[in-house]
C-alpha cells in the first residue's frame, strides 16, 4: 500500500487543506474578540457570528448538487478564491480603526455562503486523488492536521490579535484560502460526471442515496446528537468551570486536553483497520456521554478532564473512520450531495444545542440539560448497533466504480 503523499495530487491537497485549516482555526476566536472589541455588544456579535452559519446551512444541500454536478476541483478552488477576498476584506476593515459592522457582516454572509459550497467538496477530493486502498490513511492525516489547527489556531490568533491585532488573522487567513487555490488549479481529481437534470431531481437522488442506506441516515441521527450535545458543553461548561470547578484555567485545560484527544484518535485511526468501521465509529462517538454525565454528577473534575480527552479521542477516531466508509460505499457521482446532508443535520444541530441549553439550566440548573446531552448522545450511538445495516458494514478494499480522470482543466 503506497502511502497518500506519495501521489502528487493528493500531496498538493492536504498543503494546501493543511495551511486553510490552519487559517481557519484562527478565525473563530479573532472573530469574536474583534467584533466585541469593536462594538462592546454581545447583539452584534451574535448577528455577525449568525450570518456566517445561516447562508451556510440553507445553502448546503444545494452545494452539494454543485460538488456532484461539476468537478470537485473547481468548486473548491472557486469557493477558496471567494473566501480569500472576504477574509481580506474583513482584514482591511478592522486594520482601518474604523470598521464598519453592517460590511463585516455581508462579508462573513458571503464567505458562510461559499462555505457551503466548499464543505461538500472534501470528500470527492479525497477519494478523486487517492487510491481505494489509502482513503483511510489520507483521511487520517487530514483529521490530524483538522486536530493539530484546532491546538495551534487560538494560539496563532491570540498572538496575532495581542501584537498585531485581530485584522491580521483575517489577512492571514485570506493568504492561505489564495495558496489553497493555487495547489488545486496544479492538481488533477477524478470525477464523475452526472446526468444534467432539474436541481429538485438532483436534491432527491442524492436523499435518495441516504435514505437507501440504514446505516448511513441512522450514524446521522447519532452524529447530530453528538454535535447538539457539544453545543450544550460549550454554552454551559465556561460558567460552571469558573464557578464551581477551578476556574478559567481549569476550562482551559479542559479544552486543551480535549484538542490532544481529538489529535491522539486521529493518529489512532490511520493505523487502524477496523473490520465494522461504522460501528467501531460510532462506539467511539458514544464515549461523549461519559464527560457530560461526570459534570452532571460534580464528580472529581480531575476525572471530567480525563473522561473528556477519552471522549475527543473517540471523535478523532470516528471522523476519518467514518469519512472512508462514506467514500467507498457511496458512489462517486453522488458523494457531494450525501456529505451535504451529513454537514447539514451536524451543523444544524448545534444552533438547537445552543438555544435549548440556556433556558434549560435557567429552569432546572445546569446538571439536567448536561446529563440529558449526555444520555442522548450515548443513547443515539449505542442504538446505531441495532441497525443491521451498521452491523453488517465491513471495511471494502474495493472500488464502488469506475470513474474517469479530468485534467487540471475547470470542468
Amino acid at each position: 500500500m503506497s502511502h497518500p503523499l506519495r501521489t502528487r495530487s493528493f500531496r498538493l491537497l492536504f498543503v494546501g487543506r493543511s495551511l486553510s485549516l490552519l487559517g481557519d482555526a484562527a478565525i473563530p476566536a479573532a472573530l469574536t474578540l474583534a467584533v466585541y472589541l469593536a462594538t462592546g455588544s454581545t447583539g452584534d456579535l451574535a448577528l455577525v457570528l449568525a450570518c456566517a452559519m445561516v447562508p451556510k446551512l440553507l445553502l448546503l444541500p444545494l452545494g452539494g448538487v454543485v460538488g456532484d454536478r461539476f468537478n470537485a476541483r473547481t468548486v473548491a478552488l472557486t469557493t477558496d478564491l471567494v473566501r480569500c477576498v472576504t477574509q481580506l476584506f474583513v482584514g482591511a476593515e478592522l486594520l482601518s480603526g474604523t470598521p464598519a459592522l453592517w460590511q463585516i457582516a455581508v462579508a462573513e454572509a458571503i464567505g458562510g455562503a461559499a462555505g457551503a459550497f466548499s464543505m461538500p467538496t472534501v470528500s470527492p477530493l479525497i477519494r478523486g486523488t487517492v487510491a481505494e486502498s489509502g482513503l483511510l490513511r489520507a483521511n487520517a492525516l487530514m483529521s490530524v492536521v483538522s486536530s493539530a489547527a484546532r491546538i495551534g489556531g487560538p494560539a496563532v490568533a491570540g498572538a496575532l490579535v495581542f501584537t498585531a491585532g485581530p485584522g491580521w488573522a483575517f489577512v492571514l487567513d485570506g493568504a492561505t484560502f489564495a495558496v489553497s487555490a493555487a495547489l488545486l488549479a496544479a492538481i488533477e481529481v477524478r470525477h464523475v460526471p452526472i446526468p444534467r437534470r432539474s436541481l429538485i431531481g438532483d436534491l432527491k437522488e442524492g436523499w435518495g442515496e441516504v435514505r437507501s442506506r440504514d446505516w448511513y441516515w441512522t450514524s446521522l441521527i447519532a452524529h447530530a446528537a453528538w454535535n447538539g450535545a457539544a453545543a450544550v458543553l460549550m454554552t454551559l461548561g465556561p460558567a460552571l468551570f469558573l464557578r464551581d470547578l477551578g476556574g478559567k484555567g481549569v476550562w482551559l485545560a479542559f479544552l486543551q486536553t480535549g484538542a490532544v484527544g481529538l489529535l491522539i484518535g486521529s493518529l489512532v485511526a490511520g493505523r487502524a483497520r477496523p473490520r465494522r468501521p461504522v460501528l467501531t465509529a460510532n462506539l467511539g462517538g458514544a464515549l461523549y456521554a461519559f464527560p457530560l454525565c461526570l459534570l452532571a454528577t460534580h464528580a472529581p473534575v480531575g476525572v471530567a478532564v480525563a473522561a473528556y480527552g477519552i471522549a475527543m479521542a473517540g471523535l478523532g477516531f470516528l471522523n476519518p473512520v467514518w469519512e472512508t466508509a462514506v467514500q467507498s460505499a457511496v458512489p462517486a457521482h453522488a458523494l457531494a450531495r450525501v456529505t451535504s446532508y451529513d454537514w447539514l443535520l451536524s451543523l444544524g444541530a448545534m444552533p438547537l444545542g445552543y438555544a435549548l441549553a440556556p433556558l434549560a439550566a435557567s429552569a432546572w440548573g445546569p446538571e439536567i440539560p448536561l446529563a440529558v446531552a449526555g444520555l442522548l448522545v450515548g443513547s443515539a450511538c449505542l442504538a446505531t448497533a441495532a441497525v443491521p445495516g451498521v452491523r453488517r458494514f465491513k471495511a471494502s478494499t474495493e472500488p464502488v466504480e469506475a470513474v474517469t480522470r479530468t485534467t487540471g482543466t475547470p470542468a
